[in-house]
């Protein structure tokens, strides 16, 4: 088949995508004519919902180091939200996609404004950013990656015809739910059960500690449960473990093992190479098997990166066409490049005022995201992985070599380009998805600039409330991505001299591990029995209870999955949404709760 080159009008009158490309193997809705599209109340719904997951995101993501994406949440709420209410206009499907656009674009924002990493790394390292200065530092990157996107799509969406997975399946699933109500219903219904349930179980955890983290001494197991080995009942984590799959949670159960029981206590601690306390990252076992895990990270991340490399190269060799077609409702030329313009210059501004990076290199990260942002987008459609952290390491190494010793302008240039890859990522998915039900991308685009600002006026108070509640890289909230972030930052400032004792033969070791894994996946015959090199890595950082909860989601699913198959396949992500969204909200009511004076039990 020919390839196509899409050329864009601004003066061209509006026609549905579906009807320039009417044979289009991708599009799986034509819409009919006068159909609602961009609305008020599809902006609105999918704003609350994406404003929901944002907050949600915040205490996810500070516990485990991922977060969530809002897309299927926000079409499933959003369209069983009408389904109830009967409207006397029916809810419609391209009103659902605008509805999960924005959404999507609010829920994502915690990560887009560094809030899992960059941001807490510096408050690790004494950097205090104020709440107005964040919140606008949030919404101008974040619109980076959005208008980074804009002239990808074309290449990605239309001429290469990538499959971006995740907005595949949401526009599958927004043609299935309008042809079987019912089931989505139930959906629905099933999240909301289980996100009261969960949000039950945390009060009632709250205010006695031992129902949801039984203490070890209780069985006479005190001396194993020191060193993070016990059971936490955390309905989030559970349903995290329902999410990310066996591979990922044996990965992080194996690494708690290997990292706090072989290293840790077996070597560390017997041999005297720390003197602290366990948990202590200054001078316990817990700050020297950092160092080894945020090896294995980075060898893994940079890596997966480097093994993409026929995706980086074909990012900057668009195709050849032989064909030129139309796309008349596509985004103008003068929107995009306005937009970047606009969200640019305000970035280098803030930049300079609030970290003190010097004009020229804020333009150098900038200019570095839109090149990695490519990169991004192109692994996003062809694998559905956003290689953000190696994006944000190869981002560090590059200004530790242009700004030596700066370590705010490392953390934060970083920070630029990993709100790139995320945010572009994260539109991708939804122009593929809206050009699958024959939406309008300029109304997506729009619908995604709504819901950015939303989700940055949530996620920003909602993190400076846990700031204030707990220590942010502590028991409560181990944040492992900033801990990532912020040792790398050391690191390329201070050498490895400062390294705890023996720790730089670790590191040398976790390298080459986080290395050879992705190697390894590649060979047919083994791949299945890899670990996840990632969450190896992780496991090391967080306490191995986190771990451990995670796998005993896994192992809940596999068991339900093993009685019920069918229920297992159609519930189990309204089920693991609603533990994770239960937990996660409570967490904010019960950190105001914490400054407010209240407690546990005693």
């Amino acid at each position: 088949m020919a390839s196509l080159h899409v050329v864009e009008y601004d003066e061209i009158e509006t026609v549905p995508l579906a009807q320039v490309l009417p044979n289009d193997p991708d599009i799986l809705y034509t819409p009919v004519p006068g159909e609602t599209q961009l609305t008020f109340r599809a902006i609105a719904t999918g704003c609350a919902i994406g404003g929901l997951v944002a907050a949600m995101n915040i205490y996810f993501g500070l516990r485990t180091g991922w977060s969530i994406g809002a897309s299927l949440i926000s079409a499933i709420l959003g369209y069983s939200f009408f389904a109830a209410l009967r409207p006397k206009l029916p809810f419609s499907v391209l009103e659902t996609n605008i509805t999960q656009t924005t959404g999507a674009a609010a829920g994502t924002m915690t990560s887009a404004a560094g809030l899992l990493a960059a941001i807490p790394a510096m408050k690790m390292l004494g950097f205090e950013v104020g709440y107005l200065e964040l919140t606008l530092w949030s919404f101008a990157i974040a619109n980076l990656g959005v208008f980074f996107a804009v002239p990808l799509r074309r290449q990605m969406v239309l001429v290469e015809k990538l499959r971006f997975p995740s907005g595949t399946a949401t526009a599958e699933t927004i043609v299935a739910m309008f042809s079987s109500g019912d089931e989505t219903m139930g959906k629905a219904s099933m999240l909301l059960r289980w996100g009261a349930i969960a949000a039950v179980f945390t009060l009632a955890s709250f205010f006695i500690p031992q129902l949801g983290h039984p203490p070890m001494a209780w069985i006479g197991l005190a001396g194993v449960g020191a060193w993070g080995f016990s059971l936490l009942l955390s309905p989030l984590m559970f349903g995290a473990g329902m999410l990310t799959g066996l591979r990922v949670t044996a990965s992080l159960v194996v690494g708690a093992l290997f990292g706090w029981g072989v290293l840790g206590f077996g070597l560390v601690q017997r041999n005297g190479w720390v003197t602290g306390e366990i948990m202590s990252y200054a001078s316990g076992a817990r700050g020297w098997i950092l160092w080894p895990g945020v090896a294995i990270m980075v060898g893994d991340a940079l890596m997966s990166l480097l093994l993409s490399w026929p995706s980086m190269i074909a990012a900057f060799k668009p195709k050849k066409s032989s064909e030129v077609i139309h796309d008349p409702d596509g985004i103008p030329n003068s929107w995009w490049i306005g937009g970047l313009i606009a969200a640019s210059v305000v970035t280098v501004i803030l930049a300079q005022l609030v970290f003190d990076i010097p004009p020229m290199l804020s333009i150098i990260a900038i200019a570095l995201s839109a090149v990695l942002s490519m990169v991004a987008v192109r692994s996003t459609g062809e694998t559905d992985i956003n290689p953000i952290g190696g994006i944000g390491k190869i981002t560090q190494l590059v200004f530790g070599g242009l700004a030596p010793g700066a370590i705010s302008t490392n953390l934060m240039s970083a920070a630029i380009a990993g709100a790139g890859a995320s945010q572009a990522g994260d539109m991708m998915q939804d122009l593929k998805t809206g050009h699958m039900l024959g939406a309008s991308p300029r109304k997506q685009l729009i619908a995604q600039l709504c819901g950015i600002p939303i989700g940055a006026l949530v996620c920003v108070p909602i993190y400076a409330l846990f700031d204030k509640a707990y220590t942010i890289g502590g028991e409560e909230l181990p944040a492992p991505a900033a801990h990532a972030w912020r040792a790398m930052a050391e690191l390329l400032v201070n050498g490895f001299g400062a390294l705890p004792k023996h720790a730089l033969w670790a590191m040398l070791g976790g390298l080459a591990f986080g290395c050879i894994v992705p190697l390894l996946k590649r060979v047919k015959s083994i791949a299945p029995y890899m670990p996840s090199a990632l969450a190896f890595g992780i496991a090391f950082i967080i306490p191995p209870y986190y771990s451990i909860a995670m796998f005993l989601g896994t192992v809940m699913y596999l068991a339900w999955q093993k009685r019920s198959p069918a229920t297992a396949v159609a519930l189990s992500f309204a089920v693991s949404s609603g533990l994770i969204a239960g937990e996660g909200l409570m967490g904010i009511v019960t950190a105001i709760l914490t400054l407010l004076g209240f407690g546990a039990v005693t």
